[in-house]
């Protein structure tokens, strides 16, 4: 192999140089791939490493940013390798492009990634231990067996640990890790048993390291002033006043960057405490050169959107003839969905530190792409990228914002004129205006029903301010803009699939679910009205187009099983007592959608007050994200993402004018609060499929599940997020 174990140790990823170490390939090739992805010069993604005292480390590249992936690598690894789970510990892999070769934590992978890959390192370690045991007692390999970290010989009830055995097994030949004996599932002690969370501890206590919590000796802070307009400029700015304040330290100019950064630019201020920073940037006089984008409105731009969502666009999907049937077919369906854009809003706002030194530098980055950011730093600083070394803290939420390079490029640029260490620090009014947002869109549908009450066409026309629109002008916008709507899952025989872009200077890029928050939205809602149009009772109309035929196989890895839906949705409707009768003026809801690997379906119950507005009573979750490693975490996530979900539903939107945001604050993007948020039960369907995503799926469902739930409660259909329901309409 291209690097050894040996070659490993001494390179110096991993500290003590005695023990076991044993590589790991998590990263899992689609079998879908057009073309056999060539091999990586290391074949490693992560390393196993089993100390002499019997501690376990898993070093893996992939970044905690509360979704508990620590724990539940830890219990997989734990579980094959028969070890205590409080012996293993997850570290942080150094960021290393040449031995960690997929550095970015995204899209929901980190589990269903590194399932089998982690369960086979776990039990090649294992049975390296047995097999050092077998050697130095000269007794038959069948008569011994390892369990909590010890090897034992049943006859003689001899026993030796994992940390007496590490010296010899570590002289063995690494076998063949696809070939490892795994335990059979009975046998799990800790997958699919509720777990705590290994880091709840130190974030009670405090000892936990968010970026935010990063201190080194001498480390300066800064901010920065950026044009509330997107791609403006200052065009003079006095920093007299700024200067004569106390703790400031310097003010420059940082030009706005392009390419794979998207940096806004503007004037940074560089002081002893980041109130200092602060107060010197609002001291600050600033005339600012608006740009070409100061005349872009919400407005404008909800109307550019539904005339694209109006023409003819890109055909992605075209099955039978929809034309047909639309003219043949006299009972006809049509509604028009709008989503704004959305921002992250994570509760730690974007920071990191990087300290320039000369040849080299180094940084603490709550980042979800530290290779990224070593790139980025590098090439601001000079250096190869090697050159810097970039530690990846936790991380206060990330759902997709902290993949970005903008604030490692910016704060590169700040170090490279300081000389010090330096924090950059982005107050929340910062990230609320500069962010890269989810795209805004507008959805076209028509269907039809026919005499028997069977859906014979949908039509969708989808236009968006694509993602790929914005990084990659050239490129296909409808890339990452159709997921979700193109595998649409409903034996519908005419289908026919339009995208259309649409022109804006607001920055977009993933946001939690990515195009799934939005597609999915449309597409279950409008499969409720068309339920409403053949007078079929909601979920029995789903059901009756998720048969999944004899020789059913998915065209895509995204394309979802029909078999799967279905369970979800006779689960949810199971436990939400779908069935019985509800009082006037409340209703039920319900919604399916399979993404990153993981089926949902949810219940929304709600009642509409006086006739004026409406209130969620409950949200009933049913989960199949095949084998779900702790049920616990499941659990938490599901309820994170109904949480975000209903923020997006009932409150949150980002508005343009001008050019710029208005929303800066909490106080106008306002999450949901616990006063606000209704129960939430989360049913998981036990299953013995390799595990799906968790971070992101149980979001789709949870808007047209309360739009749908409202329509039940009072006849009014909600079409645009956030729900605008109308009295008594």
């Amino acid at each position: 192999m291209p690097i050894s174990r040996r070659a490993f140790i001494a390179g110096g990823a991993v500290v003590a140089g005695t023990g076991l170490i044993v590589g790991v390939r998590l990263y899992k090739p689609s079998v879908f791939a057009a073309e056999k992805e060539k091999a990586p010069p290391n074949p490693f993604d992560a390393f196993v490493h089993v100390k002499p005292d019997g501690k376990v480390s898993l070093i893996v590249a992939k970044s905690e940013m509360g979704q508990g992936i620590r724990t539940g690598l830890a219990m997989i690894l734990a579980d094959e390798l028969e070890v205590d789970l409080n012996s293993v510990t997850v570290e942080q892999a150094d960021t290393r492009p040449d031995i960690y070769p997929h550095l970015g934590t995204g899209g929901s992978g980190s589990t269903m990634e590194n399932y089998m890959p982690l369960r086979r390192a776990g039990a090649t370690v294992r049975e390296l231990m047995i097999t050092a045991a077998v050697a130095e007692w000269k007794v038959p390999r069948a008569e011994c067996v390892a369990s909590m970290g010890t090897v034992v010989h049943r006859a003689s009830l001899r026993q030796a640990t994992y940390g007496e055995l590490v010296e010899a097994a570590s002289k063995l030949p690494i076998p063949d890790q696809s070939k490892a004996p795994l335990k059979d599932d009975s046998k799990f002690e800790l997958i699919g048993h509720p777990v705590p969370r290994v880091d709840v501890p130190s974030k009670v206590n405090g000892s936990a390291q968010f970026g935010l919590d990063v201190r080194v000796p001498e480390m300066l802070f800064a901010v920065v002033a950026r044009c509330p307009t997107f791609g403006g400029k200052p065009a003079h700015f006095d920093a007299t006043k700024a200067k004569s304040l106390p703790g400031v330290r310097d003010v420059f100019e940082i030009p706005a960057l392009v390419s794979d950064k998207h940096t806004a630019g503007g004037v940074a201020v560089v002081a002893d405490s980041t109130w200092a920073a602060m107060r010197a940037r609002d001291a600050l006089q600033i005339t600012w050169d608006n740009g070409p984008a100061a005349s872009e409105s919400s407005e404008a731009l909800a109307e550019a959107l539904r005339t694209a969502a109006s023409k003819p666009g890109k055909r992605v999907r075209n099955d039978g003839d929809v034309d047909a049937a639309l003219s043949h077919t006299t009972k006809h369906v049509e509604a028009v969905y709008e989503l704004p854009f959305l921002a992250h809003a994570t509760m730690e706002p974007m920071n990191i530190t990087v300290h320039a030194r000369g040849n080299e530098a180094e940084v603490w980055a709550p980042s979800q792409s530290p290779d990224w950011v070593q790139r980025t730093v590098a090439e601001i600083l000079g250096l190869q990228p090697a050159k810097v070394a970039v530690h990846t803290t936790l991380m206060g939420g990330g759902f997709g914002r902290r993949y970005m390079a903008d604030f490692p490029a910016e704060a590169a640029q700040i170090a490279k004129v300081v000389g010090k260490p330096v924090q950059l620090v982005w107050t929340r009014e910062d990230d609320m205006t500069h962010d890269f947002y989810r795209p805004a869109c507008c959805h076209k549908m028509r269907g039809a029903v026919d005499p028997n009450g069977r859906p014979s066409a949908w039509f969708h026309t989808l236009a968006s301010t694509a993602i790929r629109g914005f990084w990659e002008p050239n490129g296909d916008p409808s890339g990452q803009e159709v997921g979700g709507a193109r595998e649409m899952p409903y034996a519908i025989p005419n289908v026919r699939l339009e995208y259309n872009p649409a022109a804006s200077s607001v920055p977009r890029a993933w946001w939690r679910s990515v195009e799934n928050s939005f597609n999915g939205f449309a597409v279950e809602s409008f499969i409720d009205e068309l339920a409403a149009a053949a007078g079929q009772d909601p979920v029995q109309f789903r059901r009756s187009l998720l048969a999944k035929p004899a020789n059913w196989k998915p065209k895509s890895e995204d394309d979802p099983d029909p078999a799967r839906l279905r369970g979800v949705l006779d689960l949810a409707a199971e436990k939400s007592g779908w069935s019985k009768p509800l009082p006037k003026g409340k209703g039920r809801g319900i919604a399916s959608y399979a993404s990153f690997g993981s089926y949902f379906a949810e219940v929304a119950e709600v009642s509409i007050i006086d006739g004026k507005s409406f209130k969620i009573d409950r949200i009933v979750a049913a989960v199949d994200c095949g084998r779900a490693i702790n049920p616990e975490s499941v659990r938490s996530q599901t309820e994170g993402a109904i949480i975000y979900g209903l923020s997006a539903a009932l409150k949150n939107a980002i508005t343009i004018k001008n050019g710029a945001v208005e929303q800066s604050n909490f106080d106008g993007y306002d999450p949901i609060r616990i006063n606000e948020a209704p129960p939430i039960e989360v049913h998981i369907v036990e299953s013995d499929e390799d595990p799906g995503g968790m971070g992101e799926p149980g979001l789709p469902p949870l808007a047209p599940a309360v739009a749908n739930a409202v329509f039940a409660a009072s006849g009014q259909r909600l079409r645009r997020l956030p729900f605008e329901f109308r009295p008594n309409a």
